[in-house]
């Protein structure tokens, strides 16, 4: 397998996500694979995990810089996932950007509520996701 370089968008100041861990956890293996190749592109070191449960097991082990989580999964959804590590000294400071196709403000509401940080609402694109994930790691800190 070849490495190639990441790539950077034309006309746009992209922060260093190199070297940067990223979770996405989702049911739908088309947007965790769709997730993975626009954050491998400027090259985030990403892991997957198909819902909150083997997600929990992927924060143990890899310690994200953020996570990217959708909002309707069996056995645990992405509410109960951020208000699970929200509660957890140990995680809460991961930022987590909820996925969803619904946009409602009680959807918005709810996700708050379990203390998420921000939200992205599916289909999303390229430099949506990329700005998301900006966002948060400026917000933490862990902008290079």
């Amino acid at each position: 397998m070849t490495a190639t370089a990441p790539v950077v968008p034309a006309g746009a100041s992209v922060p260093h996500f190199e070297d940067r861990v990223v979770l996405v956890v989702d049911d739908s293996k088309t947007i965790r694979h769709s997730a993975e190749a626009l954050l491998r592109a400027v090259g985030v070191d990403v892991r997957l995990a198909e819902d909150g449960y083997l997600a929990l097991e992927r924060i143990v082990v890899d310690r994200p810089a953020a996570i990217f989580a959708d909002v309707m999964m069996p056995r645990l959804d992405g509410y109960q996932l951020c208000a699970l590590l929200k509660q957890n000294p140990d995680y809460r400071g991961i930022p987590i950007v909820l996925l969803t196709s619904k946009d409602g403000l009680f959807d918005r509401a709810r996700g708050r509520l379990a203390g998420c940080d921000d939200y992205l609402t599916k289909p999303f694109g390229r430099d949506e996701l990329l700005e998301a994930l900006a966002r948060q790691l400026r917000r933490t800190g862990e902008h290079g």
